[in-house]
C-alpha cells in the first residue's frame, strides 16, 4: 500500500496565519485552483512514457500533450495546441459530440489522443484534423478535412488511420491516401458513429470497431429517418440559429441500428443478424482478443434484458451467449468493467446477486469472483499471465473508492491496494504490469501517482502538494473540513450526508447553501476533492449541505430502484429529510436555508419547492427536465417506462402540473441553446407559472447549452444565484 501522506489542508492552513480570501473571479480564474491536473493518462506500449493532456496556467480550459520519461522523472511538452492547432471552428457534428462527452465538454486545443501500437507515433486530433506526433516532438498533418474528422483511430495493428468524414467511414494506410469504406452516410443516414442516446446514455463514443491485426473492422449504421424531429432554437447574443435535430423524445421511435463486418478496404462486408427485434440498443461491440470472434451486446428497448451475442465475423451469423435479466421493477445497468481473455473465457460485471460483482464465464461456467453487501464500479486491468483482476469498488465504505485485487484461481476476500481515507481511480497499461492511481479527499485536491501491482507507490506523476507555488495554498487559512453523518429514510434505509460549516461561534445560527441532485447514477456525497466554489460558499458564511437519496448510485439495485416509475418521489423525501433535519441543528438559522440544484437537480428544486412550501427560503433550478415527455428514450424509459403505457407515473412525475403551487422564491436558470435539456423545458414551465401569476425570476444565458460555465460566465452565473439568495434572506 501507498503512504507517505502529505499534510493535510487543515495542519497546513494553521501555518499560512490569515492567507489571502477567496474571490468568484479567482475561483473561475487561471490556474485552476485545484493545481494542475493532467488527464487522459496513458503509458506508451513499451512503458518509458506517461502521457496526459495537460491544461495551460494561464487558459484552464486549454490543453497540450505532456510526456514524462518513467525512467528518469524528465517531463516536456510533446504537443502545443497553440502551435499545432489550425485554430478552425469544430464542425457542428463534432461540437455534438464533445458536448454529450462532459469530460471534453468546454474544453480546447488537444482533448484526446491515441499511442500507435509500436509506440513511435501519436495520434493527436486538433481543431477538427489530425496531426502524427513523433516522439521528438515534430508533428505532420495527417488531414485537411473540410467538416472535421469523427472518431479517429489507430488501427490495432498500427497500418491505418480511421475516422469519420461527411457520416462515412474513412480509412488511410500511414502514409497513403483515404479511402471512403462507405458511400451512402448521407443526410439521416450515418456511418462508424454513435447515435445521440448513445453518447449521450449509454456511454458509448464510437460506431466503429477494429479487429486484432488489422483483419476486419464492424462498423455500425443508423438511419435517423424514424427519429422525430425537433426544432431547436439556438439563441445566442448575436443572433439565432434553428436546428432540425433528431431528438427520440421518451415513447417515440429510435434510430434504426445495424451493424456490419467488412475488411479495412471496405470489401466482404456481411451484416450481423441483431435478431428480429429491430427496435432495440446497441450497446457494447467488442471482438475476441484473437479475432476470431464479434461480441455484441443487445439491450431490449424496455432495458430489462441484455443479450451477449457472439458473431461470426466471416457470415454475420450470431447466437446468445447469455443474458443478464433485470429484477422485478428494475432494470439491467450498462457497464463498462468486463473483460475477455486469451483463454476464452471473459471477465464479467453482473448485478444479479443485487449488487455489482465481478464473474468468470469459462466453458459455459460461471464462478463469482466478488461478492458481498458493497459494488463494484471500475475493472482496472487484468493480468492474465498472473490470473490476477484488479477492479475498484466501496468494499470498505459507501464514501470511499479504493482499488482491489482478487486471484481467479482461488477468489476470496480481495486485497485493497490504496489507502483508507480517499476516492481513488485506477487505469493499467495492456499487461497489467502498473497502476496509475489518481486520488484526492475533501483536504487534498487530486493527486497522481504511479504504482507497482503490490500498490506501492513508485513514483508521483502529480504530487500537486498544498505548498507554496500551488494555487490553492494561498487560501488555505480559510479551508475548512468536511464532516459526514447518516440519516435514516422513511424505510430505514441509511442515508449519507456531507457538511461543510464556517467556524461555527457559540448563540449564532448560519443560513445553508443546500446543494442537490437526486437522480440516479450519481453518487455526490464521498470522500473527495470538492472544489474551491463550496469553501467560497463557506466564506460566505454559509453552511453547505449535501445529502445522497435512495436511487443514487453505488448502494446496490434495490436501492437504486426506488426510483423504478417514480421520479420525484422518494428522492425528494429524502432531500426534504435533510433540510428538516438541518432545521432542528441549533447552529442553522431554519428561516435562511436556499437551495440549489442544475439539470436532474434543477428538476429536484422545482418539485421540493412545490411539495413542501416554506422550507426553502428560495430555491435554483438550472437547467430542468419539467417534463419527462420531453426527455430522450434511453434514459427516460429506463426509469419511467412508456409514456403511452405507464401515463400515470409521467403524469404524476411531471414539474409542470404544481409548479403554481411554488411559493417560495425561485430563480430559473438555463443555457439558452442547449441540446440535452431542450431550452423548452424551462419555456414550458415560465409560461405556465405566468399563465397563473405565479411570480418567480429567470436567467437565460445565450449561447450557452447544458453547461453554463467557463472562466467569464462562471462568474457571473454564481453572482447573480448569490444576489437572489442574499436578497431572500436579508434580514
Amino acid at each position: 500500500m501507498a503512504a507517505d501522506s502529505p499534510p493535510s489542508a487543515q495542519g497546513m492552513a494553521k501555518e499560512q496565519g490569515q492567507g489571502q480570501p477567496l474571490t468568484l473571479k479567482r475561483v473561475f480564474g487561471s490556474p485552476d485552483l485545484s493545481g494542475p491536473q493532467p488527464q487522459s493518462l496513458k503509458l506508451s506500449p513499451d512503458g518509458t512514457l506517461l502521457t496526459s493532456l495537460r491544461p495551460r496556467a494561464d487558459e484552464k480550459q486549454r490543453f497540450d500533450l505532456w510526456a514524462l520519461d518513467t525512467r528518469t522523472g524528465q517531463e516536456r511538452m510533446l504537443v502545443d495546441s497553440k502551435k499545432v492547432g489550425s485554430g478552425a471552428e469544430l464542425s457542428e457534428a463534432e461540437k455534438m459530440q464533445r458536448e454529450r462527452d462532459r469530460s471534453i465538454s468546454g474544453k480546447t486545443g488537444i482533448v484526446s489522443y491515441e499511442w500507435s501500437p509500436d509506440g513511435k507515433t501519436i495520434l493527436v486530433p486538433i481543431d477538427g484534423d489530425l496531426y502524427l506526433a513523433t516522439l521528438d516532438g515534430k508533428v505532420s498533418r495527417l488531414t485537411d478535412n473540410v467538416g472535421g474528422a469523427l472518431n479517429p483511430k489507430i488501427s490495432p495493428g498500427g497500418g491505418f488511420v480511421s475516422y469519420v468524414r461527411d457520416q462515412n467511414l474513412v480509412v488511410q494506410p500511414l502514409g497513403g491516401a483515404p479511402r471512403a469504406l462507405t458511400s451512402d452516410g448521407a443526410g439521416t443516414v450515418h456511418w462508424g458513429e454513435a447515435e445521440f442516446v448513445a453518447q449521450e446514455e449509454m456511454g458509448r463514443r464510437t460506431g466503429y470497431w477494429w479487429a486484432p491485426g488489422d483483419t476486419r473492422v464492424a462498423v455500425e449504421r443508423f438511419d435517423e429517418a424514424p427519429v422525430g424531429v425537433v426544432t431547436r432554437a439556438a439563441i445566442g447574443a448575436n443572433g439565432t440559429k434553428t436546428y432540425d435535430q433528431r431528438y427520440p423524445a421518451a415513447g417515440t421511435p429510435n434510430v434504426a441500428v445495424e451493424l456490419y463486418v467488412m475488411k479495412p478496404d471496405g470489401s466482404g462486408k456481411v451484416k450481423v443478424d441483431l435478431g428480429r427485434d429491430g427496435d432495440i440498443y446497441l450497446a457494447r461491440v467488442d471482438w475476441a482478443p484473437d479475432g476470431s470472434a464479434l461480441y455484441v451486446q443487445r439491450q431490449n428497448r424496455a432495458q430489462t434484458v441484455l443479450d451477449m451475442l457472439k458473431v461470426d465475423p466471416a457470415t454475420g451469423a450470431s447466437k446468445i451467449l447469455f443474458s443478464e435479466k433485470a429484477k422485478p421493477n428494475s432494470w439491467v445497468n450498462l457497464s463498462d468493467a468486463y473483460r475477455f481473455l486469451d483463454d476464452g473465457s471473459l471477465i464479467w460485471t453482473s448485478e444479479r446477486s443485487g449488487f455489482a460483482h465481478l464473474y468468470r464465464l469459462k466453458g459455459g461456467t460461471w464462478t463469482q469472483l466478488t461478492k458481498g453487501d458493497w459494488v463494484v464500479m471500475d475493472l482496472a486491468g487484468v493480468d492474465q499471465a498472473k490470473g490476477r483482476i484488479f477492479f475498484t469498488g466501496n468494499k470498505d465504505g459507501v464514501l470511499e473508492k479504493h482499488l482491489y485485487a482478487v486471484d481467479l484461481a482461488r477468489p476470496s476476500t480481495p486485497v485493497r491496494l490504496t489507502e483508507t481515507g480517499w476516492w481513488n481511480g485506477a487505469t493499467m497499461d495492456g499487461a497489467a504490469s502498473r497502476i496509475i492511481v489518481s486520488r484526492s479527499n475533501p483536504d487534498q485536491p487530486t493527486q497522481t501517482y504511479l504504482a507497482d501491482t503490490s500498490g506501492k507507490r513508485l513514483s508521483w506523476i502529480n504530487q500537486n502538494a498544498l505548498v507554496a507555488g500551488h494555487p490553492y495554498q494561498p487560501f488555505l487559512a480559510q479551508h475548512q473540513a468536511t464532516k459526514f453523518g447518516t440519516l435514516k429514510a422513511a424505510d430505514g434505509s441509511t442515508l449519507y450526508y456531507e457538511m461543510i460549516t464556517p467556524p461555527l461561534q457559540p448563540g449564532n445560527k448560519y443560513p445553508v447553501f443546500f446543494e442537490h441532485y437526486g437522480g440516479p447514477h450519481s453518487q455526490t456525497v464521498s470522500r473527495n476533492w470538492g472544489g474551491a466554489l463550496h469553501q467560497y460558499l463557506v466564506a460566505q458564511g454559509y453552511i453547505v449541505f449535501m445529502i445522497d437519496n435512495r436511487g443514487s448510485a453505488n448502494r446496490g439495485v434495490a436501492f437504486e430502484s426506488q426510483l423504478y416509475r417514480a421520479a420525484g418521489t422518494v428522492e425528494v423525501e429524502d432531500q426534504l429529510l435533510g433540510a428538516r433535519w438541518l432545521k432542528e441543528q441549533p447552529f442553522v438559522d431554519p428561516k435562511k436555508i436556499v437551495t440549489y440544484g442544475w439539470s436532474y437537480g434543477g428538476y429536484m428544486t422545482l418539485k421540493m419547492l412545490e411539495a413542501a412550501p416554506g422550507v426553502f427560503a428560495a430555491g435554483v433550478a438550472g437547467a430542468p427536465v419539467t417534463k419527462w415527455e420531453l426527455y430522450d428514450t434511453h434514459y427516460t424509459e429506463r426509469y419511467m417506462g412508456d409514456p403511452k403505457k405507464d401515463a400515470k407515473a409521467y403524469a404524476a412525475s411531471s414539474a409542470l402540473t404544481d409548479a403554481v403551487k411554488i411559493k417560495d422564491p425561485m430563480l430559473l436558470i438555463h443555457g439558452m441553446s442547449d441540446d440535452n435539456v431542450f431550452f423548452e423545458n424551462s419555456t414550458a414551465l415560465a409560461a405556465r407559472m405566468q399563465a397563473a401569476s405565479t411570480p418567480f425570476e429567470m436567467m437565460f444565458y445565450p449561447g450557452f447549452t447544458h453547461r453554463v460555465g467557463g472562466p467569464q460566465v462562471g462568474e457571473h452565473l454564481w453572482t447573480t444565484i448569490l444576489d437572489f439568495y442574499r436578497r431572500h434572506t436579508e434580514d
